[in-house]
Order: structure tokens, then C-alpha cells, then sequence
């Protein structure tokens, strides 16, 4: 939906100012939701990848700087903020935009600074000085807040900014984002709900099967035609051909490598080739040279495994694939060098630089998280300058960075999401081909999925039309929030606040229906009432005897049930081969001796011999009452049921000792039965005295006030459905203020001494970190050594297995860890003790590594010995540095801050510094 050019108008002077920037005219969500920045109010953006969204934050920082104020823009990732600092320093120059990411400060009181959402989180806490004159936030990829690590940062912001703040949310498009701008609103006062849901550059939808490029929709259909689809397109009946003939040719295969059909392999099957793979799955190399032929280059190949991107370059330069012309090889040759210049020498080979090199100067590169940070950002500013064509990369590349294609390959319809292979959603299969369609580049985008055995057309359609997906709140409250929290606010003011989160709007929203049924029921209860009333007494109150007498009788006969089961399942396993029952009830009532008892199972299951001679096995519901055995007789050992003669000899004996037996006596009642017997006894006697027991229309009253009851049981339940929704952040709170309390962090409204440290350590293990300090774990270690202690709370294991048998480093830090673990395991039982769990296990994994990179070592050798790649090294020891430089802080004065800060020198060198000045 774009817009005509923009023309100036009087009420709008300073976005007539800033339309003059760009050589295009902006769209119509554009225009609406910068008008309504300029006259005030807050937006909620949300638009499609590649829409444009970041204009409206843009505009927010030219409103800032003409009219004196400060814009902060936020950003979910540090690779990100990065990226637009260096976008706003091109456009405003460097003395008025400043970064913050934890790594950089860079001219941090700046009119604009970028930054991530931590950072302006902690400031908020902090109340830093920074925030003095701050007009606008803007929050850009605003939909992290439904992240399960990190989105409750979002919310904290949001919550806790001034009211001053106009807020700037940039989403990308969700379903409930009316519901989420609703809720934005009630925080944070007037804010308007901007939705885009139509791409401002076509996407057309394919699959590729061999070496064919087939359309997904019909092109018959109008929408699709143009390249916007909606759900419920029909599919391309050539495509649904493809999907007949390859099941066919899957079971015809199967029949041949069937044993009877002869050995496997042994049949001349047209549709394979010789290693078993089908014709018609494209080969990554088939891929490619299709993709350049047909002009839809530059793309990125989603693959969905690192060991699966850093293969498929290798196969391309395997089979000499070169996507560049000489002028453009000399350029990425020449970039690279010089955007690599200060990686170390030595290093080069162990981070594969040269195949890289060679990779990129073909216009092939991967791009995933095992990557040094420094590879990504150069295949990101080679590709975004169409120098590099193909990217292989993995799902991590669609969140955030600014890296739009002409094409996007998918190659599967699944991928491991850490537990197990799942299918795309909707959600992730919208996000990852919205990077399809560079605006003012292409005139349309291509999405392509590559073939694969058993896949079905309608289903692929289904996540090809579905182009929103809903926004849930991960909010959380957690300790540090808590201490935080409780130390500007006060507890009770604290619940409040948190009861404001969009986790608890969001409960509270599914309650409404509930609401609105209580709300009726309790009118339909005042009329069952009234409706009920007597001119003798109070009816209700004689209804409630009748009802507590029925209760009783039921309670009472449930009772006996549960008691008598309990009689008789005892007094059959007593039974014993031989001894002469009377069977109560059934079929085969009457004298029967026991062939078997049949006591094996859960539940006795005798096998009798009547005295009809039926030789049967019976069950529970034969035996309402218990039994007991009224004779015995001797059993053959050789007897056996299915012997007519033996079943006739035997009954015949059965007969002669029982001719004269009499029934035994029924059970006695037990105390409580008698009791019961009282209670019921004594209501009755109270119903008979109530002077609305002899009114004319008693029964008609009683009718209304059994409607009264039900409806009343009822309404009770659904209460209890809306306590269980309402207040839920609320009494995690408490819970997490319980723990606290415990540990002697919190005092009432006040937070201890203990309690500071915590304020200051912001990390998912906030507790055990804050308690291995308070208890002086880390106090007598070097810095190399309290590196490696503070690496256990940080480091996560890829795979369980990859955290077995760990390598530790020597020396005292041994006993400082096991320590830490410890408290860990302390504080995981207190967590359990009040309903939480926040605390994950230590992981030993990066201890080793972590010390020995403190220590000096090349990274060749920590590399070689822990086996993990060079990005996830770097990410670690960068996310160590923000855990160390915290423990300084909340530290205090005294020997462990300098050694902390002493860790911090010695972790950020080599590629760890390299890679922190490149982003």
C-alpha cells in the first residue's frame, strides 16, 4: 500500500523537513505513524521485513534534533546497534550519535546514541543521568519481547520509562498486534496502532524440483499472480503432480527393495541415480547455477546447521563455481584484506581465513553463529553491496541484521530447534523469506523452497499464506528485577508495576470471557433466589438442609462403595484352592468351590466351578460383598475345567457338602457408616421442624433453589479458573521476594547490604552469582582463575553430551567452583520450595578454555582442545567480559574488583578484541 508523494502540509513542518532526505516518496503507514510522532503520541509499528519500519524510528531522531531533545534507539542484539550506528554517524556525523553496547562507549551523551535494550534497561534501574532530557525511545524489532532468555527486557523498559517518553515500537507484523498496541496504551497513555500487512515488494512463491523452477499457487489466481497471496490460494496443479508421482515412486521403490523382490538396489528405477537420491532433489550446486541463470541473484540459502553452510561452500568451490567477474573479485579481495588487517597472523590458519577468502572472491560465503563475528560482518557488508551472491546461512541471520535478498532458498521444511526436529511455523517461515525483495532494487522477490521426498504442497501452501503469527509475553519477574524493583519503588508499589506487564494483560484478556460468564451467573442466581423465596421462612435456608442430607446419603453410599471394595478385593486374595464360597451376585450366584484364586494380577480374578457345574472366572462385579469360605474340599491336582466328567464328579461333591450349609450373615455396619447414619438422622429432624417443610408449593420453591445450587457449583469453578489467570506475575513476584527474604536480600520494603550486590548483576544466574560473592568463593583467585569460575555461569552447552567429562583447569579455582555448584544446588532446593525455577545447572564446559585464553595461550590451542568454533568461542569469553565487568562492579572496593578488572584485560585480546572493535 504505498502512498502518493507526500506534499508538505502546514500541521507536519518538520516531516515535510525530513521527506526531503530520500529520493523516494514514503508509504502511507509511514506518513501515518510519523504525523502522529510529530503531533505527540506514541506508535506501534508493525509491517513486514523489508517494509520500511525503520523510517519511522529515523524520523523519531530527526524530531529529537530539531527540537532539542535526546533519542535513544534500542535494538535486540549488539550486531545490530552496531549496523545502525554506523548507518546514523553516515547521516548525522559522529559529534551527534553515540553508541552503548556493553563493548562500546562511544560519545555516550550524544542527542542520539544506539544501543541495546540491556543497556537502557540497566540505566532505568541505575536512574542514570544519561536519561536527562530524553524525548523519544525508539525500540526497534519490538516483537523480542516474546524471546523466552531475553524478553522481558522489553517490558521492564517499556514499563519504567518516564511518561515523558514517546515511545517508537517497530515490530514485525503480528497477528494481535491490536491487542499489543491496546496494551501499550494503557502503560504508556495515547499510542496508535500502525499495521502494513502488504509487502512493498512482491514475493512469489516456488518450489524447485530438479532442475525446474514450478510456481507454489496457481498463477490463475489474481493475488498470487501479483505476488501477494492469501490463505486459501489453490495450489499448482503441476506441483501436486510431482507430489502423486514421487509417492508412487517412493512405494514402487520400496516394493523393489523388498526381500521377495530381490536384493536392494538391484532394480533399474528411472526416477534415481546412483546414490539413491531421487532426480528431482536439487543439489546446492544444481541451486545456484539455476539461480543465476534465471537473474535471481543475490540469495541466501537457509540451511539450518553450521557443519551444512561451511559444507555448501565447500561443494561449490568444489565444482568451481565463480559467481564474479575479475573487476569484482579484485574489489572483495581487496575489502577483505583491509577489513582483516588486524587479525593476527598467526591466527589466520586456524580460523580457515584463505578458504574464506577464496569463498567470497567467488561470491559464495556462509554465515552462522560459529563464525568469528568479524567473517559475518564482512559477508553482511559484501552481500548488502552485491559483491557477494550467495550466502549459506543459518536461521540466526533472519533476526535482526539488515540483509535483504532478491531470493531466499529454503532447503528444508524442518530444523533442530535444540530438543528435536520440528517444522517451520508460519511465523519462521514468514520471517525467513521476508528477506526476499530488496526495496528500490527489485521489483519483486522470490521465495524457493527446494523439493524433498514426502512433501506436500497444500501443506507448504499453508505456511506460505499465513503471514502473521501472534506476539506472547515471556515476562518474568527475576531476582535482580526484584531487588531493583523493590529498591526505587517499594514492594507493594513494585507488585503494582508488574501487574502492568503485557504477560499479565494478556491473562487478563483470556479472563474477560469468564468475567462475562460469572457476571451472568451470579444474575441468574439473584432470580433462582428470588424465584425460591416463601411467606413461611427463608427457603433457602430449609433448601440447604434438604441439600446437605442428599450430599451425605451420596457421601455416605460412596463410602460404603470405597470400603466394600476394599472388604472384598481383601477376602479374595485370602481365598485358597479348595474352600467353598457363595458367590453374592451374577450369572453364576450361589455355592462354587475355587480352582484358582487368581490373585496374580491387579484386581483377584477367581476361577470357580459351580454347583451347576460352569467352571468360569469371575470378576469384582461379581462380589458386591465380601466372602468368606463356608467349607472346603478337595481339588484334584490333575483337575482341569474343560473335562466334562471331571467338572460333573466335582460338582456333585460341591453339591453334598453344601445341601445343608446356611447363608453367612450380612456385614455389620462399621462406626462410620453409623455416624453417618446420626448425622443424616438429626438433619432430617431439623428439615421436618422448619416451618417451610408443610408449605402447599414446597416442591415448586425446591425446584428454583436446586437450579439455585447447580448454578451456584458452577460459578464457583469458574472463580476458581479466574483466580488460577488473574494476578499470576504478581504472585511470582512474591515468591521471588520469598527467596530473597530468605537469603536475607530483602527486608520488608528494603533492600540489605546483600541485596546491593545483587542490584548490579544482571545475568540469568543473578542468584548464584550474587551468593558465591556473598560468601567470598571467588575472594584469594588470580584473574585467569576467576575468569574460569565465572565462565560456569555463563557458558551453555550446545548439546548435553558436548558438557560431559569436562576439562578443568589446576589449582584452587578447582575447589571455587564445586563451591559455586553447591550453592547452585542450595538454591535450585529453595527455588523448589517456593514454586520456582529460574536457576539453571552450572555448566563446567568453557572453564578450561576460559582459563587458558586468560592465560595467553594461541587460540589454535584452545580451539584444537575444547573443539568448539572460533564465533562461539568469541560470543563466550564476550559474554564472560559482561558477567566479569558486572562482578567488578557489584564487587565493590577491594582486591576482587581489581582482579576482576585485571580478568577483563586479560579475556579482551586477540581476535576477542578484534572482533569487539570491528562490530
Amino acid at each position: 500500500m504505498s502512498s502518493p508523494d507526500v506534499r508538505p502540509s502546514a500541521g507536519h513542518p518538520v516531516f515535510d523537513d525530513f521527506t526531503g532526505l530520500y529520493d523516494f516518496p514514503l508509504d502511507g503507514f509511514q506518513v501515518e505513524a510519523c504525523h502522529a510522532i510529530e503531533e505527540g503520541r506514541g506508535v506501534l509499528v508493525a509491517a513486514p521485513t523489508g517494509s520500511g519500519k525503520t523510517i519511522v524510528g529515523e524520523f523519531a531522531i530527526h524530531l529529537a534534533l530539531a527540537t532539542g531533545r535526546k533519542c535513544f534507539y534500542t535494538t535486540p542484539i549488539k550486531a545490530l546497534s552496531n549496523q545502525k550506528y554506523h548507518d546514523l554517524v553516515a547521516r548525522y556525523g559522529e559529534d551527534r550519535v553515540g553508541l552503548l553496547t556493553g563493548d562500546h562507549t562511544i560519545n555516550g551523551e550524544a542527542p542520539v546514541v544506539v544501543m541495546t535494550t540491556e543497556v537502557l534497561r540497566n540505566m532505568l534501574y541505575a536512574g542514570s543521568r544519561t536519561l536527562l532530557g530524553l524525548g523519544f525511545v525508539v525500540m526497534d524489532e519490538v516483537h523480542y519481547l516474546a524471546d523466552r532468555d531475553r524478553g522481558a527486557v522489553w517490558e521492564e523498559i517499556i514499563i519504567h520509562l518516564p511518561e515523558s517518553v514517546a515511545l517508537v515500537s517497530l515490530s514485525a507484523t503480528v497477528s494481535n498486534a491490536e491487542e499489543f498496541g491496546e496494551w501499550l496504551q494503557t502503560v504508556r497513555g495515547e499510542v496508535d496502532t500502525i499495521v502494513e500487512e502488504r509487502r512493498p515488494v512482491p514475493l512469489y512463491q516456488h518450489v524447485m524440483v530438479g532442475r525446474k523452477l514450478l510456481d507454489l499457487f496457481a498463477v490463475s489466481d489474481v493475488d498470487a499472480a501479483a505476488g501477494f497471496v492469501k490463505e486459501g490460494t489453490p495450489v499448482n496443479r503441476e506441483l501436486e503432480r510431482v507430489a502423486r508421482d514421487d509417492w508412487a515412486s517412493s512405494r514402487l521403490m520400496r516394493d523393489r527393495r523388498s526381500p521377495r523382490k530381490g536384493r536392494p538396489g538391484s532394480s533399474k528405477n528411472p526416477r534415481s541415480v546412483g546414490n539413491g537420491r531421487r532426480v528431482w532433489i536439487p543439489s546446492r550446486v544444481e541451486v545456484v547455477d539455476r539461480l543465476e541463470r534465471e537473474g535471481l541473484l543475490p540469495a541466501i540459502n537457509f540451511v539450518f546447521s553450521r557443519v551444512g553452510c561451511d559444507a555448501a561452500v565447500t561443494q561449490c568451490l568444489a565444482a568451481n563455481v565463480r559467481l564474479t567477474t575479475p573487476e569484482e573479485r579484485d574489489t572483495i579481495f581487496a575489502f577483505v584484506e583491509e577489513a582483516c588487517r588486524h587479525l593476527p597472523d598467526e591466527d589466520r590458519h586456524v580460523l580457515g581465513y584463505h578458504d574464506f577468502l577464496d569463498g567470497l572472491t567467488r561470491g559464495v560465503a556462509a554465515h552462522h553463529a560459529g563464525m568469528l563475528p568479524a567473517f559475518k560482518q564482512v559477508v553482511e557488508q559484501l552481500f548488502v553491496r552485491n559483491l557477494c551472491k550467495v550466502v549459506f546461512a543459518t536461521e540466526t541471520l533472519a533476526l535482526g541484521i539488515n540483509m535483504p535478498a532478491r531470493t531466499v532458498v529454503i532447503e528444508k521444511l524442518s530444523k533442530w530447534n535444540g530438543e528435536t526436529h520440528a517444522d517451520l511455523t508460519p511465523g519462521e517461515y514468514t520471517q525467513l523469506t521476508g528477506r526476499a525483495g530488496r526495496r528500490g532494487l527489485d521489483v519483486e522477490g522470490h521465495g524457493v523452497v527446494l523439493w524433498q521426498p514426502g512433501m506436500n504442497p497444500r501443506e507448504l501452501a499453508g505456511l506460505a499464506s499465513t503471514r502473521t503469527y501472534p506476539l506472547r509475553s515471556s515476562f518474568r519477574p527475576s531476582y535482580n528485577m526484584a531487588v531493583n524493583l523493590v529498591h526505587q519503588f517499594g514492594r507493594s508499589r513494585s507488585r503494582d508495576l508488574l501487574e502492568q506487564s503485557f504477560a499479565q494483560f494478556q491473562a487478563d484478556k483470556g479472563v474477560v470471557g469468564l468475567a462475562r460468564q460469572l457476571r451472568k451467573s451470579d444474575e441468574a442466581l439473584a432470580g433462582y433466589a428470588e424465584a425460591a423465596t416463601c411467606d413461611r421462612g427463608d427457603f433457602m435456608e430449609y433448601a440447604g438442609i434438604r441439600r446437605a442430607i442428599s450430599d451425605l446419603e451420596k457421601s455416605a453410599a460412596r463410602e460404603r462403595k470405597a470400603d466394600r471394595r476394599g472388604e472384598v478385593v481383601g477376602s479374595l486374595r485370602r481365598l485358597r484352592i479348595g474352600d467353598v464360597i457363595e458367590v453374592p451376585a451374577g450369572k453364576f450366584a450361589g455355592f462354587a468351590v475355587v480352582i484358582d484364586p487368581g490373585t496374580a494380577g491387579e484386581e483377584p480374578r477367581p476361577y470357580v466351578l459351580t454347583a451347576d457345574r460352569q467352571a468360569r472366572r469371575l470378576n469384582l462385579l461379581d462380589f458386591p460383598t465380601p466372602v468368606v469360605a463356608a467349607t472346603r474340599i478337595r481339588v484334584p491336582k490333575s483337575f482341569n475345567g474343560r473335562n466334562p466328567q471331571m467338572r460333573r464328579d466335582l460338582a456333585s461333591t460341591l453339591r453334598n457338602r453344601t445341601h445343608d450349609l446356611t447363608p453367612p450373615p450380612p456385614p455389620r455396619r462399621t462406626e462410620r457408616e453409623v455416624r453417618g447414619d446420626e448425622r443424616v438422622e438429626k438433619l432430617r429432624r431439623e428439615l421436618r421442624a422448619h416451618p417451610c417443610h408443610d408449605c402447599p408449593d414446597r416442591e415448586q420453591h425446591a425446584r428454583w433453589a436446586e437450579r439455585w445450587f447447580k448454578l451456584d457449583r458452577d460459578s464457583a469453578t469458574l472463580r476458581r479458573r479466574i483466580e488460577q489467570r488473574t494476578n499470576t506475575v504478581a504472585r511470582q513476584f512474591d515468591r521471588v521476594c520469598e527467596v530473597l527474604t530468605a537469603l536475607d536480600y530483602l527486608e520488608g520494603d528494603r533492600v540489605t547490604d546483600r541485596g546491593g550486590h545483587l542490584r548490579r548483576l544482571y545475568s540469568d544466574m543473578d542468584l548464584v552469582a550474587a551468593e558465591s560473592l556473598r560468601r567470598g568463593l571467588w575472594d584469594g583467585l588470580d584473574a585467569s582463575e576467576l575468569a574460569s569460575a565465572l565462565s560456569v555461569l555463563v557458558f551453555e552447552a550446545r548439546r548435553p553430551d558436548d558438557a560431559s567429562s569436562p576439562r578443568m583447569p589446576p589449582g584452587p579455582v578447582r575447589d571455587a567452583i564445586a563451591a559455586t555448584v553447591h550453592v547452585w544446588s542450595e538454591l535450585d532446593a529453595l527455588e523448589r520450595d517456593h514454586r520456582l525455577d529460574f536457576l539453571r545447572q552450572p555448566d563446567l564446559g568453557f572453564a578450561w578454555a576460559a582459563h587458558r585464553w586468560a592465560e595467553g595461550d594461541e587460540l589454535d590451542d584452545v580451539l584444537t582442545v575444547t573443539d568448539l568454533a572460533a564465533g562461539d568461542f568469541v560470543r563466550w569469553v564476550k559474554q564472560l567480559l559482561d558477567l566479569t565487568g558486572q562482578v567488578a562492579d557489584a564487587a565493590g572496593s577491594g582486591p576482587l574488583r581489581e582482579t576482576a578488572r585485571e580478568a577483563v584485560r586479560r579475556l579482551k585480546r586477540g581476535v576477542v578484541a578484534y572482533s569487539s572493535f570491528t562490530e
